[in-house]
């Protein structure tokens, strides 16, 4: 995995797994991870991270189940191909998506008013490109 790290607070009240799971399903889901990118083995990201392979496996799994991922034995663990058709309805998976941007954010220690100005500069920006809104 070149480009974008993940980061882990510890200190924050968001579990390390889940801030693993929601860092890289929010950059697979933006595409800033592409299809067939490897994606660090859970030993080495731990031990970047600081912390217990069983966390980032977790993680990892949560990600597999989530199809966001695969591990194939002797081929590491890659970024999944998206599904061929909407797998859930939009609004859920926007509702996904803000769960995951959510909790990245917290793990940043962003508190609610930070996450909805992001949110709202994000949609202005987007608005203001000329990609427009649907």
């Amino acid at each position: 995995m070149t480009g974008p790290t993940v980061r882990v607070d510890t200190a924050a009240p968001v579990p390390p797994y889940e801030q693993i799971r929601a860092q890289l399903a929010a950059l697979i889901v933006s595409g800033r991870l592409a299809e067939g990118e490897r994606l660090p083995t859970v030993r080495q990201l731990a031990a970047d991270l600081g912390l217990a392979p069983g966390t980032v496996a977790r993680a990892y799994r949560e990600l597999e189940a989530a199809e966001l991922i695969r591990t194939r034995r002797g081929a590491g663990t890659r970024v999944a191909a998206p599904p061929a058709g909407p797998k859930h309805a939009p609004t859920d998976q926007l509702a996904s998506l803000a769960a995951d941007f959510t909790a990245a954010a917290r793990a940043l220690g962003a508190d609610a008013e930070a996450v909805l100005t992001a949110v709202h500069d994000a949609l202005h920006r987007h608005a203001r490109s000329g990609a427009g809104e649907r």
